[in-house]
């Protein structure tokens, strides 16, 4: 269910903001990467589909619109569905990349609103929305705790937020076998652990909750998970990346020390977490 442009959830800024100079890099390879994502995407369907499970119809509440937000809605894989299941009057899909949201305007059932916005600083009223559903965008943002404290902001009182994310650990296997092949050098992306986003959820959130699962993912080649990588715009983003294409021999020799399982598969970890919570009335 969809509801009115001029809403109150996007009254106050309007319905677009500035990139920061810092995250367009990431802005611009998220874009590129959406006429590839959804095929690619098999991790994010699984962890957001945990997440869907748990929205239920939002009450009404006097005369406000219910709203929900899919905040880093990528090409809007989850956006209707989660208007649907909470049937929303209005349903926004916000994300930091232009080329994710023009990719989802022209794959996604008509009467959703689309927002460019930084997650860090997001141009929405105080206490406007519902539901915020966020799945595996924050562990690429600058300031995890300020998403938090901006989520906390938006959200009106009896609000749902449901982010889920990746924590160290992540793709342990591929990192460790970069480290034999090309020692000294990253090429893996840095991931949070569980215990910062305790820290930031209870300096930010009420009683939060963050549950925690190892989800294994299987691959015919080291090249095979470096190319989904690729597909969904998750490439290493670190500030050593090398500006030119990686050699060769590196990644023949990264292939070489990357542990193959008896079923000649190889496998990659990923240390996934959800946070939940639910604000007081």
């Amino acid at each position: 269910m969809t509801g009115s442009a001029n809403s109150d959830a996007l009254a106050e800024t309007g319905s677009a903001a500035r990139v920061a100079p810092g995250k367009a890099a990431i802005a611009r390879d998220f874009g590129a990467a959406s006429a590839t994502y959804n095929p690619a995407a098999r991790l994010q369907r699984y962890m957001g589909q945990v997440m869907l499970d748990q929205v239920t119809e939002l009450p009404a509440s006097g005369d406000l619109t219910p709203v929900a937000l899919d905040l880093g809605c990528g090409t809007g894989w989850f956006t209707g569905e989660l208007g649907e299941r909470s049937m929303a009057g209005q349903t926004i899909g916000a994300d930091l990349a232009p080329g994710m949201l023009q990719f989802a305007r022209s794959a996604c059932s008509p009467g959703l609103q689309w927002l460019v916005a930084d997650a860090e600083a997001l141009p929405l009223a105080n206490s406007s929305v519902d539901l915020i559903f966020s799945n595996l965008m924050i562990q690429w943002s600058q300031n995890p705790c300020r998403v938090l404290s901006e989520c906390r902001r938006v959200l009106r009182p009896g609000g749902q937020l449901l982010i889920s994310t990746l924590l160290d650990g992540t793709l342990a296997e591929l990192k460790e076998a970069w480290g034999l092949a090309d020692p000294g050098h990253q090429h893996v992306n840095r991931f949070d652990s569980a215990g910062d986003y305790q820290r930031w959820a209870a300096e930010t959130l009420p009683a939060p909750t963050l549950a925690l699962e190892t989800v294994s993912l299987d691959y015919p080649s080291p090249m095979a998970l470096l190319s989904e990588l690729k597909a969904i715009g998750a490439g290493f983003k670190g500030a050593s990346r090398r500006s030119s294409a990686t050699a060769p021999g590196r990644l023949r020799a990264m292939c070489r020390h990357y542990p193959v399982a008896d079923d000649g598969q190889i496998y990659a970890s990923y240390q996934a977490a959800w946070l939940s919570c639910r604000l007081p009335e």
